[in-house]
């Protein structure tokens, strides 16, 4: 096995109807923005990196293990990324960096990046410096820039332990 391994996950939801607060990003509460349609928490950027560690490790997370978690009542999306980490211990692997592409019009992100970092780094092992996010509207090309949702993707990668 590559002692580097390189995993891209996508997610994306749309919003609830207006009046239904509360949409979660990296484990962060927006108020004043609609809450994502989902059987989860509908947290986007936690479903992309969980997608994007199942690249990695090539065991898929959301879906049959998600759903049974859901089943169970545990919609905290970070029950789904720890699946996928348990994953990536099973190989002997660890996260060294994680980027995040997220595509919306609401919320705003950029005053809430340095919360999303520390809940992304505590959750993963990886460093806050390690962990790259970056936002776009897409200059209202896509539904998710025209504000009816929002898209997140995730690259990923991965070490051997040492």
């Amino acid at each position: 096995m590559p002692g580097i391994r390189t995993g891209i996950g996508q997610d994306s939801h749309r919003f609830l109807s207006e009046g239904t607060e509360g949409c979660v990003l990296a484990g962060v509460r927006f108020e004043g923005v609609p809450a994502l349609s989902a059987n989860s928490d509908g947290d986007v950027v936690l479903h992309a990196l969980t997608n994007a560690i199942s690249g990695i490790t090539c065991q898929n997370v959301l879906g049959v293990r998600a759903d049974a978690l859901c089943r169970a009542g545990i919609t905290d999306s970070a029950a789904y990324v720890r699946e996928a980490l348990k994953d990536l211990a099973a190989l002997g692997m660890r996260l060294t960096h994680l980027s995040f592409s997220i595509e919306c019009a609401r919320p705003k992100i950029t005053p809430a990046m340095p919360a999303m970092r520390a809940n992304l780094a505590a959750l993963t092992g990886v460093g806050e410096n390690a962990v790259g996010i970056t936002a776009t509207t897409g200059e209202g090309l896509t539904d998710f820039g025209r504000g009816l949702g929002i898209q997140v993707f995730c690259v990923a990668t991965a070490e051997k332990d040492q």
